[in-house]
């Protein structure tokens, strides 16, 4: 019996700019991935970015998610930060109903949640955190799904509360021998090289597997590729990496109904 193909998500962080201060190249990268992370004004994004962002997805047919963060402007949210849980839920909550009103005014809606830089890293290994914004998920809609990073105590907590949890892999960020993303101080944290990335991404997929900076091998499973926005040259990798899993026989389809 011939194999089933895999599928696969391809996501990207967009609408990080802020007000006359542009990062990335969002229009070309709506043309390529199935999902977008849209930045809800607390690390980065204004409201007419994220209704500019919202419109052109939704003409896309591309999920919406709220990529949700600490409240760090100044730092683009890769500061890490002691937030009350409370506080935390909160804020959480402000994000997604911010954006989904736009969302919802596209003729679409948010469908999942992504954590931002120090939130994302943080909520993969504390359980207070991570229990904070799952809850924060719930009590906005508990039929949204929440992206991370495989085996994260936010897939955790999210299996736990009831929400959908959905494992994503980087396609630009380099892993350590536990599969966490390497710290971006560190030489070699962030891949640019368009070929490496485009092999990796493909092994990844097909296979499952992924070298770590130390050379060992890591096993992960993803439903969904992340290719970050802010990277030089975003647009060219991510059209690279689609081009390299269709030819591969990879279905490439959001992990959420995009509406």
């Amino acid at each position: 019996m011939a194999a089933i193909p895999p599928v696969i998500d391809l996501n990207c962080d967009l609408g990080e700019g802020f007000g006359a201060w542009t990062m990335g190249d969002d229009d070309a990268l709506l043309d390529i991935v199935t999902s977008a992370n849209v930045a809800c004004g607390f690390h980065a994004g204004d409201p007419n970015i994220m209704r500019r962002v919202c419109r052109k997805a939704a003409g896309n047919g591309v999920a919406i998610g709220a990529h949700v963060g600490y409240r760090d402007l100044a730092g683009f949210g890769r500061r890490a930060m002691r937030v009350a849980p409370e506080d935390l839920i909160n804020d959480v909550i402000y994000q997604i109903a911010a954006l989904d009103g736009f969302a919802r005014i596209a003729g679409s809606r948010v469908s999942y949640v992504k954590p931002h830089g120090a939130l994302y890293n943080t909520v993969a290994v504390d359980g207070e955190q991570a229990a904070a914004l799952v809850e924060a998920v719930h009590r906005y809609d508990p039929h949204l799904a929440v992206l991370g990073l495989p085996d994260s105590r936010v897939l955790q907590a999210a299996h736990t509360r009831g929400l959908t949890g959905v494992a994503e892999a980087f396609a630009d960020r380099a892993y350590d021998q536990q599969g966490r993303l390497v710290p971006r101080d560190i030489p070699g944290s962030v891949l640019h090289d368009v070929d490496a990335v485009v092999a990796r991404c493909t092994t990844m997929v097909l296979h499952g597997k992924v070298t770590s900076l130390l050379g060992t091998t890591v096993t992960l499973t993803p439903r969904s590729l992340c290719v970050h926005g802010d990277t030089p040259g975003a647009a060219e990798m991510a059209r690279e990496v689609k081009r390299a899993l269709l030819e591969a026989g990879v279905t490439l389809s959001p992990f959420v109904e995009a509406h």
